[in-house]
């Protein structure tokens, strides 16, 4: 039998082994990482790498850091960012950006699931203001790099992911998966309809998918904006509460949450003034407006240049212009001239009937949307579509995100199983509201992926306060049970 002071030393000796060889794979990771600065990739330069320790404050684990150049043609410059777990999972993450940007800060949920990720500028450096944003002159000059906001980029940069991993750890990633909301919903459409080969899997959230979203930021701005049409923060909360005294409990519960607007038809009428009344209600030129924005533009040909915006949220409208707000001219202010062929364009002048055929034939468009809903190569290799938007959305208007979904299920028959639409209630654009709009997604597509068993049931959950919420496969809808706890998702089924 052993003495305590011989296990004691079998202990330190066995302890300062496990150190040495934590030592040793630290030191091997930081070779490999080192590597890769003379690594050769497809018409890339490398920046710089740098191995990054785990750091508990941060909650982030160690990886490697590889910047990157890509120029696939003349005057192309996509910037990239690869980060490299040290516990790699074996699959790869493309994430997408927002806005007119791209996005290469440090996501970590990514890293600390253990995926490669990859991420881009998407051809342009990020801005350090809002207002350099997108800068004309850039697009201006350089068309190229129209191209690469376009969909040249999140390509280029899955391309040459794909090589880094492979190089660093040896072999291949065993699934690749991108995730976006907003504009990176977009590059995730972009990437099933234009290279239906690059991913396994796509969480595609609140997508700008198309010019209709400008528009319709741009439509609404006019409509409100109009003389006599706006109304003040303090009114709009008075027919949010309207709204939700008619409508709220249809779902089995009065907890501030419409779980399908649509469902909802209360009137602005109902707040309209009376004879000798003032106060707390609404000018006819107010309702008509009201009435506009719920239920949309729509031009001669039936598109709709404005989406649908849903009841419920009122003064959650963040991007359409109240009584005390500035305009926001649709993101359209620097694009007039590629858009609608002229620079000096005045936006307040917008007509649906004249001026959206020309916005949607442009060059610009036809590059930039992500419209196909034919996925067919995709879903064929396997690929699923996970698409989410939340009902409250004031950005691109959640009507759209259903819209797609249905003309893709017109389009292939047998799209049911690869695609997936999920629609959030009470969630504004990608995040907040008063909903529940946290939820893992890619954990959702990897299952989805691996097993081949689509999902019809999510659950998603909300830090203040605490509540979760199921999210519904569409078209279903969530419903309260009649008993439970209200703040939780087992007490809703899906109808």
């Amino acid at each position: 039998m052993a003495h305590a002071g011989e296990i004691g030393r079998t202990l330190l000796v066995s302890g300062a082994i496990l150190a040495s060889i934590a030592l040793d794979l630290t030191s091997a990771q930081g070779d490999a990482c080192d590597a890769l600065k003379s690594a050769s990739f497809d018409h890339t330069r490398i920046a710089s790498t740098k191995a990054v320790g785990a750091d508990t404050t941060k909650d982030t684990p160690a990886y490697c850091e590889v910047v990157a150049a890509i120029s696939p043609v003349a005057n192309s410059n996509i910037g990239a960012v690869y980060r490299l777990p040290e516990r790699w999972n074996g699959k790869m993450l493309g994430l997408g950006g927002g806005g007119w940007a791209g996005n290469t800060n440090l996501n970590v949920p990514g890293l600390k699931a253990g995926y490669a990720t990859a991420q881009t500028d998407m051809g342009h450096p990020l801005a350090s203001t809002p207002a350099d944003i997108w800068r004309p002159d850039v697009w201006g000059v350089n068309p190229e790099a129209l191209t690469d906001f376009h969909y040249r980029a999140t390509h280029e940069m899955t391309v040459v992911a794909k090589q880094v991993v492979a190089r660093y750890y040896g072999k291949p990633q065993t699934k690749a998966y991108f995730q976006g909301c907003s504009t990176g919903g977009r590059q995730g459409m972009m990437e099933v309809q234009r290279f239906p080969d690059d991913y396994d899997g796509v969480v595609s959230m609140a997508p700008v998918y198309n010019l209709t979203v400008q528009t319709t930021m741009l439509l609404r701005d006019n409509i409100v904006g109009a003389t006599g049409a706006a109304v003040p923060r303090e009114l709009a909360g008075k027919v949010k509460d309207a709204v939700l005294k008619a409508c709220d409990a249809q779902d089995g519960i009065a907890d501030g949450i419409l779980a399908d607007p649509r469902q909802c038809t209360w009137d602005p009428g109902e707040m309209q003034c009376k004879a000798g009344q003032s106060a707390d209600c609404l000018t006819n030129t107010q309702a008509d407006a009201l009435r506009a924005v719920y239920r949309g533009v729509k031009a001669p040909d039936g598109r709709y240049v404005s989406g649908p915006l849903s009841r419920g949220n009122e003064t959650g409208w963040r991007a359409v212009r109240l009584a005390d707000d500035a305009t926001h001219a649709g993101g359209l202010g620097v694009l007039t001239g590629p858009v609608l062929g002229d620079p000096n364009f005045d936006l307040s002048k917008f007509d649906p009937a004249r001026d959206f055929a020309v916005a949607r034939s442009s060059a610009f468009a036809k590059a930039y949307e992500a419209n196909d809903p034919n996925i067919a190569a995709f879903i064929k290799h396997g690929g699923k579509l996970l698409l989410w938007h939340g009902w409250n959305d004031w950005g691109p208007s959640p009507w759209m995100a259903i819209d797609y979904f249905e003309q893709v299920n017109k389009a292939i028959p047998n799209a049911a199983s690869s695609v997936r639409l999920f629609m959030a209630p009470g969630v504004e654009h990608c995040s907040g509201g008063v909903g529940a709009d946290q939820f893992d997604g890619v954990g959702a597509l990897d299952a989805w992926v691996q097993s081949g068993t689509a999902p019809s049931r999510l659950v998603a959950a909300r830090t203040r306060p605490q509540m979760t919420r199921p999210l519904c496969a569409y078209p279903a809808v969530p419903q309260y049970k009649g008993s439970g706890d209200p703040n939780a998702a087992e007490s809703f089924d899906c109808r």
